[in-house]
Parts: C-alpha cells; structure tokens; sequence
C-alpha cells in the first residue's frame, strides 16, 4: 500500500538498504500467500518477530505499521488474476500501486510484462519489494515515492486494497480515473467502505482466505473492478 496518508518510517529513509534488509529477513519468515503459493515472500507469520510487535513497539522505533509484511486480500487476489490470465499484463507496461510487498508486481512480471515498476512510500517496503522480487527471479523496479499526479505512462495499473480510508480514496481515485483514459485500471476491492459507488465494471469475484489476526473474518470475497474514466 502506498501514496496515501499514512505516516512512512521516517526513521528509516536514511537507512542503507542493507540495514532495511537485515531487518526484514530478521523479522518476517520466506513463506507464501494461500493463493498464489509459486510466488516466495517475506512474511510475517504467528513465528516470527513482527508478528507479536506490539504498537507501542511500532511508534517507539518510529515504525509505521508493516502492511508489506503481509499478502493481503487484495494483492492476493489480483496476483493470483494475472498468473491464471496473462495476456492481461504479458508485454506491458505495469504499475503495481501500493504495493506492499510486491506480491501483483512479481506476478505481473512472472506472467511475461514488459516492464514491472511497484510504487511504496515506506522505506521498509521498498527494501522488502525487492527481496522478494529477487527470490523470485523477476525483475520489478521499485518507485519510492508517490507518483499520484503524475502522467500515465502505463499499460496497466493495478492496486490491491486502496480504498481503505476516506483521505486514501480521495487522493488517489482522481488520477485513477484520468489514468483510466489510457490504461487498465484494476482495483481490487475486498468489501471496503470507501470503493468506487459506481464507473467501473466488475471483472471477477474471489474468495480469499484470510486470518483472523489481521481482518474481522477468516475469508474476503474480493471484486476486481475495471475503472472507467470520468464521463
């Protein structure tokens, strides 16, 4: 998840890359989401450090909360999309946006894109994007910044789970829209409060299993939405 409001690990931008690595690989497990299993990610598990780090931990170290140590819903959803339908992305250009830990982009990439580009504002997910697209073998090149505002020069955008929160919609759906002009948009939406009321059509429907850790129920009956254009 990128380009919102979110606070980004502030602490952590002049970190080296090796160090935000170090901490990745000493705090999640190499596992894999339940719906794309070929695809190999750093993750937080019930094993692991990150799991049990409490959010006083989180605000003491200046760490915002790690959404890229986790396959969420959305992500899942739409990796497990492009693998099974690749002409979707094969020989083009793709942006995964807010992409958390990688999991659309290395998909996207696996299924025979041109170009994969994975656009975070957290420093610890740029560092973790790339760790998992190395264990991997794909090639995915990370945006560390907010590229909202900026003109389109992709085929596909693809965002799992960005309509989570009133500022995030706010922000981001316009230039989805004007991006929509040119490209596939396709936003996966697991029944959140702020998606789209309307100007998109419904491609498919999944069932992802989820934990109860994370989400108020064991499943999320995810919509990929095909954005439309303002009229």
């Amino acid at each position: 998840m990128a380009g919102d409001a979110r606070p980004t690990n502030g602490s952590l931008v002049g970190v080296s890359d090796a160090a935000r690595r170090k901490f990745i690989t000493d705090n999640t497990a190499l596992g894999h989401s339940v719906l794309v299993p070929e695809i190999k990610l750093y993750l937080a598990t019930e094993i692991t450090p990150l799991w049990h780090a409490s959010e006083a931990f989180l605000e003491a170290n200046n760490i915002s909360p790690p959404f890229w140590a986790f396959a969420w819903p959305g992500s899942e959803a739409l990796a497990r999309y492009v693998t099974d339908q690749p002409q979707i992305v094969a020989g083009r250009l793709v942006l995964d946006f807010a992409s958390g830990c990688g999991l659309a982009a290395i998909a996207a990439a696996r299924a025979g894109a041109l170009n994969v580009e994975a656009t975070e504002i957290d420093p610890l997910a740029w560092s973790a994007i790339a760790l998992n697209a190395e264990r991997n073998a794909c090639g995915v090149s990370v945006l560390a910044q907010d590229v909202v505002g900026e003109t389109c020069r992709w085929d596909v955008i693809l965002c799992g789970d960005v309509c989570y929160e009133a500022p995030m919609t706010r922000h981001i759906l316009p230039w989805l829209r004007q991006c929509a002009r040119i490209a596939t948009v396709i936003i996966a939406d697991p029944g959140r409060a702020y998606r789209p009321a309307g100007g998109f059509e419904a491609l498919e429907r999944t069932l992802v299993p989820t934990s109860l850790e994370l989400e108020d129920s064991s499943s999320r009956l995810v919509t990929l939405l095909a954005l439309q254009p303002e009229k």
